[in-house]
């Protein structure tokens, strides 16, 4: 897992091209659909938008680096960035304690239940 610093005018891109409803609904099913990601179609019925709509969600997030895509044979499959999530996430939660670690404990334990250590 390669974590790098995220500057801010990333976070911004990244954190624009989630600011819409269709692009964050895409975005999270992608996340939950792990490595192995979807075809686009998929990801445009479940959104609830037109496939032509969901290419130009979907471009905005690539541009933000939150997804990648792969061709396989007639598809395009796309998939969630993990790294970009978790530098995208470690930004917004950079220095959140302010020396007090119980202001993020709470985060550390969701984090936990959704991916606990192995």
């Amino acid at each position: 897992m390669e974590t790098s610093l995220m500057l801010l005018p990333q976070a911004i891109e990244a954190l624009s091209a989630l600011a819409h409803g269709h692009r964050l609904a895409a975005f999270r099913l992608l996340v939950r659909a792990g490595v192995d990601g979807l075809p686009a179609g998929d990801i445009a019925r479940a959104v609830g938008v037109l496939p032509n709509t969901l290419s130009t969600h979907l471009t905005i997030l690539s541009h933000a680096g939150l997804v990648r895509s792969r061709r396989e044979g007639r598809s395009i499959i796309y998939h969630a960035d993990y790294d970009a999530m978790r530098n995208l996430l470690g930004f917004l939660v950079a220095d959140c304690c302010a020396g007090h670690p119980e202001i993020c404990a709470p985060l550390a334990e969701t984090a936990q239940e959704c991916c606990p250590q192995a």
